[in-house]
């Protein structure tokens, strides 16, 4: 969504990650929190810009767009963190990192008897890797024990010499199962490997009943600082391989598409007869009515088809009506569709709730469009309205149908916005014509004739401009030349 649609209210007193986007649609910011109202909050309070250090003001002013995911603990949080900072490498991440890195678990496989290590970095170096783990202190004793319970070497060197296998402490307290002097077979020992790999995604039942087990007997012995060791143990494998945890193998910016899973899910949820493979969604962008366009994006089998995305200039409303802008641009659009006899989309997404839903319906039907499914979301509750029905769908947040329509919206938003700003830019270069002494609406027209567009003039230089536009001389053409080079926004300052 917008910077400027930042509602407290909205955000989820829950843990999650939110990312921030600039103008281009490019993430430039995630971000992990306990609390995600407060949390993002805190950004766009006004003392912000006044108080912060430079490197946090310079990333507000690039805040144009924001989405967030709920997670169910802050360590999900720190997971989905660090895995989409590595995706994305988002420019502020980079900025005012603290160098901080989770823990990995890494596993040799071309190693001749293979064990578990703990690694920060994950490299290209053909090795199996688990997590990251942001509780570093339980990683570090699960391991110790994983290793100890499975017998696996925890010495340094793969193939230790005579004289490191007899200094073996694990050895002689049997916490390793010797395969260096072939106390077992290389077979034997890899089978061990893969039960501790087992655990490491998850499978943690059969292990934790042991432990219970244990705790239990030790309990009855009195033996209570052992039962409490298990009981820690039992405690640590949970909250670092436990089932819960074993997410985000492949993290998704929020608002993402999970593809044909979605396709599928939002035709259960909405009744369609026909898979929706393929959505065009609509979107308005003006302000107060001035340079009003709009935006077409498309998504085939749940995923962005640039190919088909389409932008428009509001051609009849000259005043701030959404409404009557909808309408203008699905008559167009779907007039010219049945004028070429062009497939229909499965699917028709407007921005907006039941006044933008009417608009559409009505454009379609004034055109004589053959029937076919359209809906409205509505930004505020995230309400999906249909045609003839007085009350919304609403589905759950985490939904992947939800999330495709979210994506679609918030794509046909980033496009919309994308050609706003594009026309507002030029418009001011254009205006800056204007302010040169000399140059009247006559010039203008010369100058943008010779060249071809405003781009081309401004690629131009002075003795460029003064021989190809007749009239201009080597005095005015150097205006025209500072005029044009001459920001009215100063730049933001690189830190």
């Amino acid at each position: 969504m917008q910077k400027s649609e930042f509602h407290p209210s909205e955000i989820p007193n829950k843990p999650g990650v939110y990312v921030y986007r600039d103008w281009s649609g490019k993430v430039i910011y995630v971000g992990k929190a306990s609390n995600l109202r407060r949390r993002m909050s805190s950004y766009f309070q006004p003392s912000r810009l006044t108080r912060a250090d430079a490197k946090l003001r310079s990333l507000i002013n690039s805040i144009e767009d924001w989405s967030y995911e709920v997670v169910r603990t802050e360590s999900e949080a720190l997971i989905l963190e660090s895995r989409l900072i590595k995706d994305y490498a988002p420019y502020y991440n980079i900025l005012m990192r603290d160098d901080k890195r989770y823990l990995l678990l890494k596993i040799d496989w071309s190693e001749t008897f293979p064990t578990l290590k703990l690694a920060r970095l994950r490299k290209n170096d053909g090795a199996q890797y688990f997590g990251p783990f942001p509780n570093g202190g339980a990683l570090r004793m699960t391991l110790e024990f994983l290793l100890a319970h499975f017998g696996l070497r925890a010495c340094r060197d793969s193939s230790p010499d005579e004289e490191t296998r007899k200094r073996c402490l694990k050895r002689i307290v049997k916490d390793c199962c010797a395969p260096c002097i072939g106390a077992v077979s290389p077979e034997e020992y890899r089978q061990r490997v893969e039960r501790a790999v087992s655990v490491l995604e998850g499978n943690i039942g059969e292990l934790t009943a042991i432990l219970k087990q244990r705790m239990g007997e030790a309990a009855l012995e009195e033996k209570f600082e052992k039962a409490a060791h298990f009981r820690d143990i039992m405690t640590n494998l949970e909250s670092v391989f436990g089932e819960k945890n074993r997410i985000f193998a492949r993290p998704e910016l929020p608002g993402s598409t999970p593809g044909n899973e979605a396709v599928r899910a939002l035709a259960d949820a909405l009744g369609l007869e026909k898979l929706p493979s393929r959505i065009i969604g609509f979107d308005i962008s003006n302000i107060l009515g001035k340079l009003a366009v709009a935006s077409l994006v498309a998504f085939k089998d749940g995923k962005p088809d640039k190919d088909n995305y389409r932008r428009f200039r509001i051609r009849t409303v000259h005043q701030s009506d959404d409404f009557a802008m909808m309408h203008e641009v699905l008559t167009r659009h779907f007039g010219r569709l049945l004028e070429e006899k062009r497939p229909l989309p499965d699917l028709v997404m407007v921005d907006g709730g039941k006044g933008q839903l009417s608009s559409a319906i009505d454009a379609l039907v004034e055109i004589g469009c053959p029937p076919l499914p359209v809906i409205g979301l509505a930004k505020r509750n995230e309400e999906i309205y249909l045609p003839g029905r007085s009350e919304p769908v609403v589905l759950d947040r985490h939904d992947p149908a939800l999330r495709m329509l979210q994506a679609l919206r918030d794509e046909a938003h980033r496009f919309a916005i994308t050609y706003h700003r594009e026309l507002r830019n030029k418009q001011i270069e254009l205006s800056k014509l204007d302010e040169i002494p000399g140059i009247g609406a006559a010039r203008k027209r010369e100058l943008l004739r010779s060249f071809g567009s405003l781009r081309s003039l401004k690629k131009a230089t002075a003795p460029e401009i003064a021989e190809k536009v007749p009239g201009i001389g080597d005095e005015l053409a150097g205006k025209i030349y500072d005029a044009l080079h001459k920001s009215t926004i100063p730049d933001r300052k690189e830190i």
